[in-house]
């Protein structure tokens, strides 16, 4: 193992906490921490940045006052990517000469962290420390890409379970929707999370998620589908009017949320028809269309790794049992014309979006029930 590490990626939360992580092992247990070298790499300027490296390099040829092994961590490094510090003259030429250190080598005796958010994997930098380092990367997950929820949500509930906290599904789903990928707001959250529900409980609701997390963009969009789903015409409506006001667009709000609501719903409706004798839930789902040939399930939505993705299917099936197959086909046909109308029309864009969502509540069987009763 060499005696060099880098710890990098956009997730500027998992990297800090490895790299912490890993200067508490590394540090010598009986040392004096004064001995030990910690250097903030957060440069101002390209000038700024040269002097840390400079640091750096005095701080690995300056052996401890009472001898023994050391650790220098060059901690948060911004400047060693691409942007304008990263690519100025001086930045560079303090990131040389640090490189020409190690590349006569640093001493056993020492042990060197570099932990950056950013770096420049086609310069000699990067490829000395891929060949002689110990690399550690933490990258941000792509919420573009479909399943990126269901990796998100097994992290939550690690994290979760060594605060001795457990989640209901529903407080899960919105905690996700509104915490995103970012592994140091999750860790944030569910901070405050244990100190709200202190030592009375242990099991988040989503009560709990609505008080403490703070209202995202994506967690308006989830909590509109959910309202969908749940046959809450009003809570959607409600939530439509409140991102109208806040200067959302109506074409944004219908593709980001509602279009996506009714095809998740049309989809699960669609596999519970073909398995009219089984008992669909979100636990049994990927398997049993994971043992269908993919010819059958590519009209799905289907993970970047390939096979089924069921994350927004599994949240669908018990609400698509209250919609019959013909209202949501309909919706389906509503929902285009409603992005039409949007987009070509000069119709009242908040009366376009109240009508898509009337149209389709008033479908569900739940809501028949609940009119009849």
């Amino acid at each position: 193992m060499s005696n060099i590490h880098l710890i990098y990626g956009t997730d500027d939360g998992a990297v800090a906490e490895a790299a912490i992580k890993l200067f508490n092992q590394l540090k010598p247990a009986d040392g004096d921490d004064f001995a030990n070298d910690i250097i903030d790499g957060n440069a101002d300027n390209a000038e700024h940045a040269h002097q840390l490296s400079l640091d750096t390099i005095q701080a690995l040829l300056t052996l401890p006052f009472f001898g023994g092994s050391k650790v220098v961590w060059l901690k948060r490094a911004n400047y060693m990517g691409t942007d304008r510090t990263g690519e100025a003259a001086r930045a560079k030429e303090g990131v040389e000469s640090l490189l020409e250190i190690l590349e006569n080598g640093i001493g056993d005796d020492i042990q060197l962290i570099i932990s950056a958010t950013a770096i420049h994997k086609s310069r000699r930098f990067f490829k000395f420390l891929k060949k002689h380092a110990n690399l550690i990367e933490h990258n941000k997950l792509d919420t573009t890409k479909d399943g990126w929820e269901e990796q998100v949500a097994m992290m939550v509930e690690k994290r979760a379970a060594t605060l001795g906290l457990d989640f209901e599904q529903d407080a899960l789903d919105l905690f996700v929707a509104l915490a995103g990928e970012d592994t140091r707001q999750i860790k944030s959250e569910l901070e405050k999370l244990d100190l709200y529900t202190g030592s009375e409980r242990n099991t988040i609701n989503i009560d709990d998620v609505r008080k403490i997390v703070p209202l995202s963009r994506a967690g308006v969009v989830f909590e509109i589908g959910s309202a969908i789903q749940k046959a809450d015409a009003n809570r959607a409506l409600e939530l439509i009017d409140q991102q109208l006001a806040r200067g959302e667009s109506a074409i944004a709000i219908l593709r980001a949320s509602l279009i996506p609501t009714i095809r998740n719903l049309f989809m699960a409706k669609a596999v519970q028809e073909m398995f009219p004798n089984q008992q669909l839930d979100r636990f049994n789902i990927g398997k049993i269309l994971g043992a269908l040939p993919n010819s059958e399930t590519q009209w799905l939505p289907q993970k970047k790794t390939g096979g089924v993705n069921t994350w927004s299917l599994a949240f669908a099936l018990l609400p698509a049992r209250a919609y019959p197959m013909p209202a949501l086909r309909h919706a389906l046909e509503a929902s285009l014309l409603a992005d039409k109308n949007l987009v070509t029309t000069a119709l009242d864009h908040r009366m376009i979006l109240h009508r898509l969502i009337v149209e389709l509540v008033s479908s569900s069987t739940q809501k028949t029930q609940k009119r009849a009763s």
